[in-house]
């Protein structure tokens, strides 16, 4: 299975959501990171079908996805970042139903409504009704009905949002594994979503690739250097003026910091050794992107 982004392109009147990306995937995680409002939503909705690009294709082995019409959705799975359901339906009669749209014969889509429970760890919840079931649950359901036609294709996103640390361990558990055989691109701006899954990292910024590659590819390009540095707490407002600090961690008086920058930050620092954490705030500044941002 290879999908191949061919100089792909999205305007919105004169805005660009997506700028000219050429990339290639092939079976296994890629994590698409990036800040709210970076173009991830967009770039997504072109491989899911629901949005046509400006510029630019897409192929799915060597075919344009838009020329395959329905043999390309047959092979593709989607969880949205906010996926609707009935609140009165039970997760099982949620998954039928599901089913039923996607033209799934009904025998069929009982046994894999069974299977898929498992899976997610849901099958104690099945007859539980949707409206009940904590975030956490709720993504699991949507996990197990973008799997419903064992998709070849599965797009994530922003999958772990609103989760707590356990859930979001679990999901990240759960990618991997249906991630043996298939294709899964994953849209977050959590880094520990994707630290230990992707194979490959692409990172998104104003609609363009700013950096991709493997996670030791990604951290050895770093184009700054990582320091922690021990100060007193009064001297950490001048240090923060000039640099770019990933952490503090305060002490009796004193505070550690972790700063980015191309030179010494000050006579105390000492090298350390960059995290996709530290890559990420070198790329997308302090803040997180505006939460509200979809694009």
């Amino acid at each position: 299975m290879e999908v191949t982004l061919d100089n792909l392109t999205k305007k919105f009147g004169d805005f660009t959501a997506v700028d000219s990306i050429s990339l290639t995937m092939t079976c296994g995680v890629f994590g698409l990171l990036g800040v709210n409002g970076a173009g991830k939503t967009t770039l997504m909705r072109m491989l899911c079908t629901l949005v046509k690009p400006t510029s630019g294709n897409i192929y799915c082995n060597g075919k344009d996805i838009f020329g395959m019409d329905g043999e390309y959705r047959n092979l593709l799975g989607y969880l949205p970042q906010d996926f609707g359901f009935y609140p009165e339906f039970t997760v099982k009669d949620y998954l039928l139903y599901i089913s039923s749209i996607k033209g799934i014969r009904p025998i069929v889509a009982k046994k894999r409504t069974r299977e898929l429970l498992a899976k997610v760890g849901l099958a104690q919840a099945a007859d539980k009704k949707m409206k009940k079931l904590s975030g956490g649950m709720k993504r699991r359901a949507g996990i197990a009905q973008a799997m419903l036609n064992d998709p070849k294709i599965l797009i994530l996103d922003e999958p772990t949002a609103g989760l707590d640390p356990n859930e979001r361990i679990r999901f990240r558990n759960l990618i991997s594994e249906l991630s043996e055989d298939r294709l899964v691109l994953l849209s977050t701006h959590i880094v520990s979503d994707i630290e230990y899954v992707a194979k490959e990292i692409w990172m998104m910024k104003d609609g363009k690739i700013a950096n991709k590659g493997t996670l030791e590819e990604i951290l050895q390009s770093m184009p700054e250097k990582v320091w922690i540095c021990h100060v007193p707490q009064t001297g950490v407002s001048a240090l923060a003026k000039k640099h770019r600090i990933s952490n503090i961690r305060a002490g009796h008086g004193t505070a550690e910091l972790r700063i980015i920058s191309a030179e010494k930050p000050c006579e105390e620092a000492v090298p350390a050794v960059p995290v996709l954490e530290d890559v990420f705030l070198y790329y997308f500044g302090e803040t997180g992107g505006d939460e509200d941002a979809v694009v």
